[in-house]
């Protein structure tokens, strides 16, 4: 299967992938969610930004050392054995069915700037969402190509909302409208994690670029580079974004917003720039939609393919997509949003990024880990100084950051992970 003719993805559809994963519903949600915590939520973005580099460069030591399918679960896998593989490629499949259920309710919270009566009613808002994740759920099983190549539109077309934004905020500077410094009665350091934790949602995806490595042209050269320009892309705009909005809207207005990039451009432009914003908003989420769809079913594939998971996860179609991890996706994200729909937009789309974030910090930690003990058997060098201060260095920004997420979270986390233990004993019997 994985023969030239099958390696799609180059550089730019690599950075798409991680890029579009990141850039999505987080950032566009963000605004309404930092609100609450005033200018101390702003230090936020800075550790994560911080967290991110360390974690794309100890990715791209590992996908140097393994091309392969599968990502994070590959590398925990080879360096610490199969049920450490099994609770990766586990933990970061729910982060990845989390993340396409938080981002389909983003969606329609955008879509509601257009249709109120679908913000206003959670039966129609369901509706709306399981919609969107089965159309999406359908392309990816259709073929990869069609997917990436969606993708990297996508991806260019959500960059303008946002570059509108930063220009709208940087000719409109209005500072009495930036929020307290600690309007919280949280302890600043508590607080910083918490915000951290929350903020690491609007990063979670630049990983993704090592998943699909059996579809990447070259991909020990061009994972790496893909997943630096990644980052600096994804920092650089969150910042700029994020002082534009604090100028353009006063926090108490941000608090109650389901689209707080179409009340900030309606401020300025009035309904046409509401209009323009929230479709840019709706193309944004529909590309990290995409993109994490994608990761699912690939990451799944790789494990089943080291007998992880029970055969029938590597059932291709003539196009070489792996048809029922797809399905098994979108039957379980539909499951979480019918759960979950109750909560209201907001509450229900904090719940699914936390538990996203959560998950994939986990990944990272294990990640972390991993390098850790390949770079403990190279020579004696600088080379492996280097290695062993990145490394670590995610591990601890992994480790502060799952605390940040608070013990019911933690706790969610780990009676998800006793859950998929049973799969991983009776896998040959399944």
């Amino acid at each position: 299967m994985n023969s030239n003719q099958h390696r799609v993805i180059g550089f730019w559809r690599g950075w798409s992938i991680a890029v579009g994963c990141a850039i999505g519903s987080g950032i566009f949600m963000m605004p309404t969610i930092l609100a609450p915590y005033g200018m101390l939520g702003f230090f936020g973005w800075l550790i994560a930004g911080l967290g991110s580099i360390l974690v794309a460069l100890t990715m791209a030591q590992l996908v140097i050392r393994m091309p392969k399918t599968g990502g994070p679960y590959v590398y925990v896998n080879e360096a610490l054995g199969s049920f450490s593989g099994f609770i990766i490629a586990w933990t970061y499949w729910i982060a990845c069915i989390s993340a396409i259920a938080g981002i389909s309710i983003a969606f329609v919270g955008y879509l509601g700037f257009f249709i109120p009566k679908i913000s206003d009613s959670p039966i129609l808002s369901l509706i709306a969402s399981l919609l969107l994740v089965w159309a999406v759920v359908l392309l990816n099983i259709k073929s990869i190509e069609n997917s990436s190549r969606f993708q990297l539109i996508s991806t260019l077309l959500k960059l303008l909302p946002l570059l509108l934004i930063i220009f709208l905020g940087a000719s409109n500077l209005t500072v009495s409208n930036l929020p307290e410094f600690n309007p919280t009665s949280l302890h600043p350091l508590s607080l910083l994690g918490t915000v951290t934790t929350l903020v690491m949602w609007s990063f979670i995806g630049i990983e993704t670029a090592t998943v699909p490595a059996d579809n990447v042209i070259n991909p020990q050269e061009t994972i790496p580079k893909v997943l630096i320009a990644s980052v600096l892309t994804i920092l650089t705009i969150y910042i700029l974004v994020s002082f534009a909005i604090a100028l353009i809207v006063p926090a108490k207005e941000l608090i109650d917003s389901t689209a707080p990039f179409a009340l900030a451009a309606s401020k300025i432009l009035g309904s046409t720039g509401g209009t323009l914003i929230t479709i840019g908003a709706l193309v944004s989420t529909l590309g990290s939609l995409n993109a994490n769809t994608l990761t699912a079913g690939n990451l799944s594939l790789a494990a089943a393919r080291d007998g992880l998971l029970p055969a029938k996860f590597i059932s291709l179609t003539k196009s070489g997509t792996p048809i029922f991890t797809y399905l098994l996706s979108g039957t379980f994200v539909s499951i979480l949003l019918m759960l979950n729909y109750t909560k209201g937009i907001i509450n229900a789309f904090v719940f699914m990024a936390m538990l996203s974030t959560l998950s994939t910090l986990i990944a990272y930690a294990f990640c972390a880990i991993a390098e850790l003990k390949f770079v403990h058997t190279n020579k004696k060098s600088q080379q492996k100084k280097y290695a062993f201060l990145i490394s670590f260095g995610t591990f601890l920004y992994a480790i502060f950051a799952i605390w940040g997420a608070g013990i019911e979270m933690i706790m969610y986390s780990i009676i998800l992970i006793f859950i998929g233990t049973p799969i991983y004993l009776f896998k040959t019997e399944l």
